[in-house]
């Protein structure tokens, strides 16, 4: 069945396709050009094209067709799994591979993986997340915990909450950092213009610290162990790039319109040859500590460095 939503315009000037991105939260930009383009959206009881401007009276109908409930398919695609019981799981997701189905992605997930393991998850979030407790971006690997209860993953998101689990990472940032630890406490939000991208927003962002220590400095790049005291989206590759040290190979926060720390001579040239056997970012989610729900001992459970970033420091170091 259709839904129906109907908007009185209060102000003159603005494009209907942006007054509706403004009021009908739930569409995106793509969604609104096809329901104007299919006539579903009109001023007036009157179809409209999506640069009509909006007079304040005007009465703007927007008709949303019903969906189909997606479904998830178990594939069998091999798990890496460090840990397992009848309660969770801890896997190392290799990178390349997105966590749970989205627009673009509705197979070959890591849930469409752990679907054909175990069939049984947690059904807290929903039918396309099912057992995901939290995430980690597509090119990112390593640890990543599953509730298989609904009880576990309750427990798990508590304990995130009240910041108990213990998340390290290992990143390759571009430019050698001076200080050998340092605190990055800046808060995060959606993009005012790009909204797939995370900034740094001093008026609307949230809460967001990050904690790092350097391990080894090369001639244009340092490796670090993060810690998380929160987990906001992106965090880590924001708030590196903020302080002009993006990780290596992030297509989204890298070099491109962000500051960086300028290489002497060569050096930039040199670093670039070094790093080819990468094609994403440089960043490993390495260590995951917390209690287990039931029997509230504490668990540690660390990923092995994947093959291309274990390379890329080898041709670094040699």
């Amino acid at each position: 069945m259709e839904e129906r939503q109907e908007f009185i315009v209060e102000e003159d000037g603005m494009r209907l396709d942006k007054f509706i991105s403004k009021r009908a939260v739930a569409l995106s930009r793509s969604q609104i050009q096809s329901l104007i383009k299919r006539g579903k959206i009109t001023i007036n009881r009157l179809p409209s094209k999506s640069s009509h401007r909006v007079v304040a009276g005007d009465k703007v109908s927007v008709l949303i067709p019903e969906q189909e409930p997606l479904k998830v398919l178990p594939e069998d695609i091999p798990l890496d799994i460090l840990y397992e019981d009848a309660e969770l799981l801890i896997v190392n997701k290799p990178h390349g591979m997105v966590v749970h189905p989205a627009a673009g992605h509705y197979s070959g997930t890591l849930v469409n993986s752990l679907l054909f393991h175990c069939p049984h998850l947690s059904a807290i979030n929903g039918p396309l997340r099912p057992g995901i407790v939290h995430r980690l971006d597509k090119d990112t690997s390593g640890t990543l915990m599953v509730a298989k209860t609904d009880e576990a993953h309750l427990d798990l998101v508590r304990q995130m909450k009240e910041r108990r689990v213990k998340r390290k990472y290992l990143a390759l940032v571009e430019g050698r950092l001076e200080l050998d630890e340092g605190t990055i406490e800046a808060p995060l939000g959606r993009h005012i213009l790009k909204r797939k991208r995370m900034a740094v927003r001093h008026q609307g962002g949230r809460f967001a610290l990050t904690h790092y220590r350097v391990l080894e400095r090369f001639r244009a790049a340092t490796l670090l162990e993060i810690t998380l005291a929160t987990g906001r989206t992106h965090q880590i590759r924001v708030h590196l790039a903020y302080i002009g040290h993006p990780v290596v190979g992030d297509k989204t926060y890298g070099r491109k319109g962000l500051r960086f720390t300028p290489f002497r001579d060569n050096s930039l040239t040199r670093f670039k040859r070094e790093t080819s056997p990468i094609n994403r970012q440089a960043l490993h989610a390495r260590l995951l500590g917390f209690a287990h729900p039931s029997r509230k001992e504490y668990m540690q459970f660390t990923a092995p460095l994947p093959h291309d970033i274990e390379q890329l420091l080898h041709n670094l170091r040699a």
